[in-house]
């Protein structure tokens, strides 16, 4: 029975064992991994050239702690075995925010920061939003200094969390970076598993490159990813970008066959709805 189901286990998607392969394919072929904020620091888009740090082939892990932060987890431990260090971005809700985790993720030397919400919970009020934001980032600090921060894309919601910064600067707040503004996307590929595939533009409301820092580099266009075993077999053929941001959602890769099934069937649920929400905003 443990064969059978180590067999199941290797030959599906959205695993934990799959993603270990995908991290030994991009450690395999030479590349380097650093955390958002480490990369911020070196490449910010508004960095002269001089200062950046030398072309190379390079990976940035991040995760959206959206629920499950166990998985998570799960996820840091894996890397932190490999001599790897991601940034994962909680929530400050029940099903996200862990205190415990958070701390082991921190002294496993992964970096942590915030994804924000608040123009959700605070219903479009941009100012009680905005001193939400501060008194939640007090309590991320209060565990490990947080350096840089993400938006939660609600895909139901009619509020977009980024519009926060319409009014406020979330550097004065000693930010240095948010991916959605401060990432060139051209030097960066991007890719997430939103919708529990790796090329789910039809069913993705809100986590992709915005209209104001598109991906528009002749290099990247053209490359579609479906699963994860694709993008393994790109980088052990050297077709994959030489530096990337993987955008992960640990609660959707499970190793156990009921709760991998549930998260699979969920997904496809919610993805045809996005994909309605998706056609009705254009």
């Amino acid at each position: 029975m443990a064969f059978k189901r180590y067999l199941i286990i290797t030959k599906m998607d959205f695993t934990l064992h799959t993603y270990q392969k995908l991290l030994t394919a991009l450690q395999t072929q030479g590349f380097l991994f650093q955390t958002f904020a480490a990369y911020s620091q070196a490449n910010m888009r508004d960095a002269p050239m001089a200062e950046r740090t030398p072309k190379q082939k390079l990976i940035v892990l991040r995760h959206d702690v959206d629920a499950r932060p166990q998985n998570s987890l799960r996820f840091a431990r894996i890397q932190a075995a490999l001599g790897i260090a991601g940034t994962y971005y909680f929530r400050m809700v029940p099903q996200s925010w862990d205190e415990a985790i958070i701390k082991e993720m921190v002294e496993l030397g992964h970096e942590v920061g915030y994804h924000y919400e608040t123009m959700d919970t605070c219903k479009g009020n941009v100012d009680k939003a905005y001193d939400e934001f501060c008194r939640n980032l007090e309590k991320f600090r209060k565990l490990t200094p947080v350096k840089t921060i993400s938006m939660h894309g609600s895909p139901l919601s009619k509020f977009d969390n980024r519009d926060i910064w319409q009014k406020y600067d979330y550097k004065k707040l000693g930010i240095i970076a948010e991916p959605y503004f401060d990432i060139n996307f051209n030097d960066l590929y991007y890719l997430t598993d939103t919708g529990r595939r790796w090329d789910g533009h039809l069913y993705n409301v809100r986590d992709k490159a915005t209209k104001e820092n598109p991906v528009t580099n002749p290099a990247f266009l053209g490359l579609r990813f479906h699963s994860t075993r694709d993008i393994i077999y790109a980088i052990n053929g050297g077709s994959f970008p030489e530096q990337a941001m993987l955008n992960f959602h640990p609660q959707r890769w499970n190793d156990g066959l009921f709760p991998w099934l549930k998260e699979l069937v969920w997904q496809n649920v919610k993805n045809q709805g996005k994909r309605v929400l998706v056609n009705f905003r254009r």
